[in-house]
């Protein structure tokens, strides 16, 4: 039997979430979502007698005032804020009935901490969305309306599952040793990888990110939580092809929990990060742990303590860690590899490297660090076999440029097997140099240099950073680190490319990050340092040797060139032009993009059309041999050798000023 709950006031900000969140759609850039602080959110659930991921409600900062027309009860647990109901103080932590007409008010957090949560015994019902009820606000899906709540929402809950038992038989409270502590210096465990020391970072560089503390800034949500601390001094000069900063590097799988340096920038990835990037991350922190990336509040500070990954306790079962003490107490030694699991070499001599993606994930790298799209296709061959073997324990695969993220389950499927197994199994696989695959052509309007990419750079000077170098025109950065002639010359490299899709969800939402086939358009950049925090939905950018289409509105570093249509279209699922009925993403691995151009107030009407279900794309379906163009581009060599020597000349000029200019120095 359901009951109602009315929304009397929403608090600052507060959604509803489910745990583990939106599982199996990491590889086209939708992230789990779900509570930040999951320990907090679990043990109310579990204390009420529900399924410890059932629907509740995370609450930021200040919670929310509701009334319950048939009563209810409740448990609100996280960080510390007066509770009440009907005016009379409540303890956290506790199982509360809340008797019919009943009003419980959740207050401001008063202490240490960002996130309180409430639950309620049945939990909430909303409609699954890609399999779960966890809001992604950014993305306007999931939970209540895709959005927070607001003053007169209607909740409902499902029937209690205690309601029938006696009250002494129910668990009272959430014991004090099982409470997580929280507080205002944090120590986070971390394993190491996947982009140490000495490839990426100095050694001096590791040990000062291990014996510093970082300090929380004010602009970190759920994306996120950006870091104040010392900047590196980094091991390389620049990114290569990838960009000319040395954070960049080809596009490849993040993971949760990741710390990941947008330049010279340090975030800890959340539950609403990006999938797929292009910059390095050189510690990982263990899932036991990520519960306190929930409660991390501006002005806290940060020690990372390195861990064995395999030591890594896993909180993924509570009832086996109510009978050990809390908090979790880990090893305090690193692996001592830098990341590194393997490294060994194909039969065609092809280099491959194992990197630790947490203490659940390893990311499979092919090549040096270069563009070759060989090597793509030996991530996708790799990438079928392990979906045709269907390998109990591994639970999500995402391939980037020339790289496989394999996550796993610990618990299944250990690292030392995941990575024997990965070591072994080139020799069963099939040869690449044949490889064909289905490839659609695939044409998108773009408005050249559009308005809403003028109003993002204008925000980035004016809110992040006002002196970059590829302010406050782009395309002009653009056509000055390539050495061309003119920006024409970049609008007329842009519109006649082929761009190859490599990877999807290149920061969210089914956002591929491409390539063009033909080397002479491959105008390559360098990504903004640091990344902004707002991007249009559909900016196309360009960073490193890639285009990317933005799937939604969120955080960003591509260089702008214009705007398209939707990629992405969550609010006509079934029945949206272009779009595969229940498929909300449009492109593929291995469709070729190529752009028209549409005035801005014609892309407008094209968005429109999109969003309403009417929006038709022109795709032709084809395929691409790789053969084939091999042979292309040993035909072309010369000259596409000639425009890489002319690109080069540019982009060491580039450096040059920016050396100069203090630019690797600033702070």
């Amino acid at each position: 039997m359901t009951s109602k709950v009315d929304v009397v006031e929403p608090g600052m900000l507060t959604t509803v979430q489910d745990w583990p969140g939106r599982i199996g759609y990491w590889h086209i850039g939708v992230p789990p979502s779900g509570p930040m602080d999951d320990l907090s959110f679990r043990l109310g659930n579990r204390l009420l007698g529900n399924a410890e991921g059932a629907p509740g409600l995370e609450c930021t900062r200040g919670g929310p005032t509701l009334r319950f027309p048939d009563g209810a009860r409740v448990c609100v647990t996280g960080a510390p804020a007066p509770v009440s109901v009907d005016g009379t103080a409540v303890p956290q932590w506790q199982s509360i009935t809340v008797p019919p007409g009943g009003t419980l008010t959740v207050g401001m957090i008063t202490g240490p901490g960002m996130r309180s949560y409430v639950l309620f015994a049945g939990g909430l019902v909303e409609p699954d969305y890609l399999d779960s009820t966890a809001t992604f606000t950014m993305a306007a899906f999931g939970g209540h309306d895709g959005r927070a709540l607001r003053a007169g929402d209607d909740l409902t809950i499902s029937g209690d599952p205690g309601a029938h038992e006696p009250a002494p038989e129910r668990a009272a409270r959430v014991a004090i040793e099982e409470q997580p502590s929280i507080g205002h210096r944090w120590e986070l465990a971390v394993t190491e990888g996947p982009h140490g020391a000495p490839e990426f970072f100095t050694r001096a560089d590791i040990t000062t990110l291990l014996s510093t503390d970082y300090t929380v800034h004010f602009n970190s949500d759920r994306t996120g939580v950006r870091l104040e601390g010392p900047k590196p001094q980094w091991a390389r000069t620049d990114g290569g092809e990838a960009g000319l900063h040395p954070s960049n590097i080809h596009d490849n799988a993040y993971c949760v929990g990741a710390l990941d340096f947008t330049g010279d920038t340090p975030i800890l990835l959340g539950p609403d990060g990006p999938s797929l990037g292009g910059f390095v991350c050189p510690l990982t922190v263990v899932r036991a742990d990520r519960w306190k990336l929930g409660q991390l509040a501006p002005g806290d500070a940060v020690r990372f303590v390195p861990v064995r990954a395999q030591r890594a306790p896993s909180l993924d079962r509570l009832d086996v860690q109510r009978r050990a003490s809390f908090p979790v107490v880990f090893s305090r030694s690193g692996d001592g590899d830098d990341g590194v699991l393997a490294r060994f070499q194909t039969r065609d001599g092809t280099d491959v490297t194992l990197r630790r993606s947490g203490d659940g994930g390893v990311l499979i790298e092919y090549g040096p660090m270069l563009l070759d799209l060989a090597m793509r296709a030996r991530v996708h061959v790799l990438y079928e076999e392990l979906s045709r073997r269907g390998i109990d324990g591994i639970t999500e695969m995402v391939p980037g440029v020339r790289s496989l993220q394999v996550q796993f389950d610990p618990s299944r499927l250990s690292i030392d097997e995941l990575t024997e197994l990965l070591a072994g199994i080139d020799e069963t696989l099939p040869a690449t140099e044949q490889l064909v695959v289905p490839s659609r052509e695939v044409r998108l309007p773009l408005s050249w240099d559009d308005p809403s990419t003028h109003e993002a750079i204008q925000r980035y000077m004016h809110g992040v950073r006002a002196d970059a170098p590829w302010c406050p025109w782009n395309i002009e950065f653009i056509r000055r680190i390539n050495g061309l002639a003119d920006v024409e010359a970049v609008h007329d490299i842009v519109y006649g490319a082929q761009y190859l899709v490599l990877g999807l969800g290149d920061v969210y939402l089914g956002a591929p990050v491409a390539t063009p086939l033909d080397p002479r358009h491959r105008l390559v950049t360098t990504k903004y340092n640091p990344a902004r925090t707002w991007t249009p939905e559909n900016a196309v950018g360009i960073g490193g040797a890639y285009m990317c289409i933005y799937g939604m509105e969120g955080p960003g570093g591509y260089q702008f060139v214009g705007r398209t249509t939707q990629v992405w279209n969550h609010r006509h699922p079934r029945d949206a032009g272009s779009f595969e009925p229940g498929t909300p993403w449009l492109l593929r691995y291995f469709d070729r993009i190529s752009f028209y151009p549409v005035s801005a107030a014609e892309l407008m009407d094209l968005r429109a059309d999109t969003a309403a279900g009417r929006g038709d794309v022109d795709i032709a379906e084809g395929t691409f041999s790789l053969p084939d163009y091999l042979e292309f581009l040993a035909a072309d060599a010369d000259p596409i050798a000639a425009f890489r020597r002319q690109q080069a000349d540019a982009f060491a000029a580039e450096r040059q000023a920016w050396d100069t200019a203090g630019e690797f120095t600033r702070k």
